[in-house]
């Protein structure tokens, strides 16, 4: 019998398939009674799943990372899709195809590698160039950057999205380079491959995307600084003069003030045009990414409108249904 991937689900279905556990929970309700709530994926999407009267025994051989047979209701709850389970069991990673699970890139990994590589390559400022040679010679960090997801459950949530992620932005900070010619275009370079470069050390996961202490502990702003310091540290062993301070100010204003906000866990507000700029257009590249992801897998294909997504707090217009000639 063909899978039946997540974004094939419907209210009503019952279902009994093999995810990949995500995340896993063990909660209380109001009368102290415990339940179990799993995000599942396949690499059509993630749904939450919850298991009523569990015991902590029961639930521990269940773990974030690994995979699970689940047997299921779904049901329509608040305008979101979950599971209802009713048993759900470990199940071994041997001989499962791990790309059943994992939402793929959109674009070939060495053909973006090559375009980043191109991009810092061509850089005017002979301070920066040489900066980003030390890092596209590192050759480990170079491969774990390619491997990387930009996020866990947002954009990019795959190995590989951080990567695109950033040749996206590279793209798009070129052409508005070209109508800001007022913005320094090889800082902003520097800028977007610099920005989340410390997520390669904030996130781990050969199956399921997780941060790690280090991740948890500091986060990728602070990492990505980090990464720069050790860079030019290294620089100066090599080179005939310093390192400017103020280019190196301003390099690590850009990462720290990319989230825009203390709200959102900058330490930083930008304070310069390339950081305004690095801000709007990384939000931008993200805002669009979660739409046009929402619309593609949204299982009610017949509604002008996706399910209610409670992490962006509305529904997506998708329009009327294309009509199939």
């Amino acid at each position: 019998m063909p899978r039946r991937y997540v974004n094939e689900l419907k209210d009503g279905d019952l279902v009994e398939e093999i995810f990949l556990v995500t995340d896993k929970q063990l909660r209380a309700n109001r009368n102290a009674a415990l339940y179990l709530s799993l995000d599942l994926r396949d690499k059509t999407g993630v749904i939450n799943a919850r298991m009523w009267n569990v015991t902590e025994q029961s639930a521990a051989p269940l773990q974030a990372g690994g995979f699970a047979k689940v047997r299921a209701k779904i049901q329509l709850f608040q305008g979101v899709l979950q599971m209802i389970a009713s048993h759900v069991e470990p199940v071994s990673g041997a001989g499962i195809a791990i790309e059943e699970f994992e939402a793929q890139p959109l674009h070939d990994i060495e053909v973006l590698r090559a375009r980043l590589v191109e991009s810092l390559s061509n850089l005017h400022d002979p301070h920066l160039q040489a900066l980003m040679a030390c890092f596209l010679a590192d050759a480990p960090l170079m491969d774990a950057l390619c491997h990387a997801p930009a996020g866990v459950k947002a954009h990019h949530a795959y190995h590989g999205g951080l990567l695109e992620h950033i040749v996206t932005l590279m793209d798009v900070a070129k052409k508005v380079c070209e109508v800001y010619p007022q913005l320094n275009a090889d800082l902003m370079l520097c800028g977007v491959f610099l920005h989340d470069l410390g997520k390669i050390r904030e996130m781990t996961g050969e199956t399921g995307l997780q941060y790690t202490d280090e991740g948890q502990l500091i986060g990728h702003l602070i990492i990505g600084v980090e990464m720069v310091t050790e860079k030019i540290r290294e620089l100066a062993t090599k080179a005939s003069e310093p390192f400017p301070s103020e280019l190196e100010w301003r390099i690590k204003h850009m990462i720290l003030s990319h989230h825009g906000t203390y709200d959102f866990g900058s330490p930083k507000l930008p304070m310069t045009p390339e950081a305004v700029a690095l801000h709007l257009i990384d939000n931008l590249d993200a805002k669009i990414f979660e739409f046009t992801h929402a619309i593609a897998e949204d299982p009610n294909s017949a509604s002008h409108w996706t399910l209610f997504i409670p992490r962006m707090d509305r529904k997506i217009f998708k329009g009327a249904p294309k009509s199939v000639k």
